[in-house]
């Protein structure tokens, strides 16, 4: 039995106002071609198959499309709700589909029943009992009750998923028992596990309820087909609990390189009634993007590798950062000259802020009152960026005149206190006098 795990397609997505119709296509029939050649049984969309609840018409014309197009191939389909997904968006054709060798389970059903189901392989013949869970959302789950703290709550939610995970499995085992032979189990989800590594574009999905899940509570799957984390990853080192992450890059920071990305699906063989082997299948970048970062010496020198606009098939999508620590007002206009005759397109520019969220991160427990005047001052030039041979030397002015104001401040300091010292030496003689002429005057009047 051949499976393809994928999920988290986003069709319908603006990317900084650009289409990804084009990416869609070209992935969709980059993928029809893999299910051909490697003889695939069944495909497992694991959510988000849509970026929004109201997908524009085109994106719907795509989802449609791959259907029909996937019958040729006679490749099971099961399409799982994300939370991007809207329940009955997807529920509105799900019948229709269900005569096209197509099944959608767009949200939580009310009988544990139809979240279980078997897998046929190209024989007609059973081959995994997959446990079809889609994204779960808290209010289709449990229900508040007054006085809960937020610890409740998370507690609540995590335990509900994991009794809803253990009854599919113990119905998978009670259908597996039916068969001539054991096959293997294949679980589903689309939510966040604990440790898993986001990206830009992943939304929380469970604010205020749900951190994560924990993989421990996963039941003993033979493999589980998880969406929404748009990075391809294993899940608390264990192989058989897998991401397979976006098939297009949905932001920059998705990019492996600056010419590649990692993206995937997974071909996953069971063998036997047991999980053979999981084979990342390389997605090609059908877009090109690429993320450039430097002073703008540096920027201009990379810009300077990309071939004339009026020789170039594409477009490169570019984002660029700049490290410089002067602040340059006209800084749009430098980089739109920079790459007018380049064969590319600044969809993202920004300015860098090295190491600036790390040293926060480090440094929250940290308070002024623990901390020296040059140790503020050596905190914060550290959450800038001095590369260059003139920012160094930048750097060393800057020091000079902290370490100068700081003498200054100190010089000050000490007249002060020199000062007041005087002034109390001063204040304490006074009152030494008067309490002496005040004891000399009563002894006075007893004599």
């Amino acid at each position: 039995m051949l499976i393809i795990h994928t999920s988290d397609w986003h069709l319908g997505q603006y990317f900084y106002g650009k289409s990804r119709a084009a990416e869609h296509q070209a992935f969709m029939h980059w993928l029809l071609s893999q299910i051909e050649q490697h003889q695939v049984d069944a495909l497992i969309i694991a959510g988000d198959v849509f970026d929004t609840g109201t997908p524009p018409s085109y994106a719907r014309a795509l989802y449609n499309q791959f259907v029909v197009q996937i019958q040729q191939s006679g490749c099971q389909l099961i399409i799982l709700g994300g939370n991007h997904d809207s329940v009955s968006t997807l529920n509105e054709s799900r019948h229709l589909l269900a005569c096209l060798n197509t099944t959608v389970i767009p949200g939580a059903f009310d009988s544990v029943n139809e979240h279980v189901m078997p897998l046929k392989n190209r024989q007609g013949e059973v081959g995994a009992i997959l446990c079809g869970l889609p994204y779960l959302r808290p209010r289709d789950m449990v229900l508040s009750e007054s006085g809960e703290s937020s610890g409740d709550k998370q507690r609540k939610l995590g335990e509900a998923i994991s009794d809803l995970y253990q009854s599919c499995f113990e119905q998978a085992c009670a259908l597996n028992t039916t068969l001539p032979s054991p096959v293997a189990i294949v679980a589903t989800g689309h939510l966040t596990t604990v440790g898993a590594s986001t990206s830009e574009s992943v939304r929380d999905i469970y604010i205020g309820s749900l951190d994560a899940f924990n993989a421990a509570h996963f039941p003993p799957a033979d493999y589980i087909a998880l969406g929404h984390i748009h990075r391809p990853q294993v899940v608390a080192k264990s192989e058989h609990i897998r991401y397979s992450g976006s098939p297009i890059p949905l932001s920059f920071d998705e990019l492996s390189s600056q010419h590649e990305t990692n993206k995937s699906v997974f071909l996953v063989e069971f063998t036997e009634g047991k999980l053979n082997s999981v084979t990342p299948l390389m997605v090609p970048l059908f877009q090109p993007m690429q993320v450039l970062k430097g002073d703008l010496a540096s920027i201009e020198q990379q810009l300077s590798a990309f071939d004339d606009k009026h020789h170039a098939e594409q477009a490169t999508w570019l984002s660029i950062e700049v490290s410089q620590q002067d602040y340059l007002s006209d800084l749009q206009s430098r980089i739109a000259d920079l790459t007018q005759d380049k064969a590319v397109e600044v969809l993202q520019l920004k300015r860098a802020r090295s190491q600036r969220q790390q040293h926060i991160k480090q440094l929250d427990n940290e308070t002024l009152s623990e901390l020296s005047v040059s140790q503020v001052f050596a905190r914060r030039l550290a959450q800038e960026q001095f590369d260059t041979e003139v920012q160094q030397a930048q750097l060393s002015r800057i020091n000079q005149c902290f370490e100068q104001v700081v003498a200054e401040v100190e010089a000050e300091r000490n007249h002060q206190e020199t000062a007041a010292s005087h002034v109390l030496q001063e204040a304490n003689s006074s009152a030494i006098d008067k309490n002496n002429q005040l004891d000399n005057a009563q002894e006075g009047e007893q004599g």
